[in-house]
């Protein structure tokens, strides 16, 4: 059955027994077999021949003098280095409450004696294979780790070079846009203004790619001050009004300042995000969006309403997720990088928050994210 055993080295066996007789007779039977094979006479000798050369497998008596074959295997599932050898109990105990306790000290299989050669081969051999399944399976993931890093950073880099150009483009636009009010024409000034919001979108697409790489990788820093909620959901509002059309939004500001310790540029980013989110899923037509300010205990809410298509239930864990997209009822989806969604997440959850989304498909959605609100700084003067 040799044929069996899929490794490029010669798998080695520990095995582990105070009965001389056992050891040789099992050590011939394996060597046979094509496996290197070392003996120990007791638990603190394994433990010992473990931690200088570690085998692929372990044969483990249980009734040992000085230490029971369950504390040797309870030491080596403590180790961290030691922790993945599967263990295999060999022995003449045979009542459940035996097996039931070597399964608990962290053995993957149990042998009773006296034992059949072919049942410890067949065995051992099973063992040896899902072990060598699990380390192809991490080093699968440890390349494709690597991987995904090396495409990142390649994503990174050409979205970072693109920045340059898409700032001369923007800025020769709104050169042109300035010559054009010298000689009026309404066609030359909507193309303009399109190119100039094809092109604002385009910035905030590659703002996106850029700050969730490097909230994920926890290289943005935090510049933390007390921020009005109130105030940056005023400012999302007039940022975006040239989006607006024929959508109406409504805004109360609270009776009282909400103030958070936060990073006030990226709070307001958040903010843009969620309100330029509302506004593509509104009708151009009818479209209602609603944004509130609460506060509540020491947590304020922002809350973004639309009475867009809604979201089905399958799609509102996934929207905050990299690359995602939302299905329309009709079927279609909005075209996105699907990084906004994602990027407020990050940063809402790096400021200490929560974000979510509650939505009923065909009567709109909510989104919303809380903050802890900031202590009250003290008058000037005052300590």
């Amino acid at each position: 059955m040799t044929e069996q055993i899929y490794s490029q080295t010669t798998p080695s066996v520990l095995m582990v027994d105070d009965t001389p007789a056992n050891l040789e007779l099992l050590t011939v039977m394996l060597k046979v077999r094509g496996y290197k094979v070392r003996a120990a006479v007791s638990g603190k000798l394994a433990l010992q021949a473990v931690r200088n050369n570690p085998p692929d497998l372990i044969l483990l008596d249980i009734n040992m003098p000085e230490m029971s074959g369950y504390e040797v295997c309870a030491e080596l599932k403590a180790d961290e280095k030691l922790k993945e050898i599967p263990v295999i109990f060999l022995s003449a105990l045979s009542e459940t409450m035996d097996k039931v306790k070597a399964f608990g000290a962290g053995g993957v299989d149990y042998i009773t004696k006296p034992f059949q050669f072919e049942e410890v081969e067949a065995r051992v051999e099973t063992q040896l294979e899902l072990r060598r399944q699990k380390l192809q399976l991490q080093e699968n993931y440890d390349k494709l780790r690597d991987l995904e890093k090396l495409r990142d950073s390649l994503v990174h880099m050409i979205i970072h070079d693109l920045r340059s150009p898409l700032a001369g483009i923007y800025g020769y636009l709104e050169l042109i846009k300035e010559d054009a009010t010298k000689t009026p024409s309404s066609a030359s000034g909507r193309h303009i203004d399109e190119a100039l919001k094809s092109a604002k979108q385009m910035t905030q697409i590659i703002s996106d790619v850029l700050d969730v790489s490097k909230m994920e990788g926890k290289q943005m820093k935090l510049q933390l001050a007390e921020c009005d909620l109130g105030g940056a959901v005023e400012e999302g509002i007039s940022t975006l009004k040239p989006l607006f059309g024929n959508r109406e939004v409504r805004f109360v500001p609270p009776k009282s300042p909400a103030a958070v310790l936060a990073d006030s540029e990226i709070i307001s980013r958040v903010i843009q995000n969620l309100l330029a989110n509302a506004i593509k899923f509104s009708s151009k037509e009818g479209g209602l969006i609603r944004l509130s300010v609460e506060s509540s205990g020491n947590r304020a809410c922002v809350s973004v309403q639309d009475n867009g298509p809604g979201i089905a239930p399958e799609y509102r864990q996934r929207i905050f997720d990299k690359f995602a997209q939302v299905e329309l009822p009709d079927g279609r989806q909005k075209d996105s990088t699907g990084l906004g969604l994602t990027f407020c997440k990050l940063a809402v959850e790096a400021h200490g928050g929560k974000i979510g989304v509650d939505s009923e498909e065909g009567k709109g959605s909510t989104f919303w994210f809380e903050l802890p609100l900031s202590a009250p700084k003290p008058p000037a003067g005052k300590p």
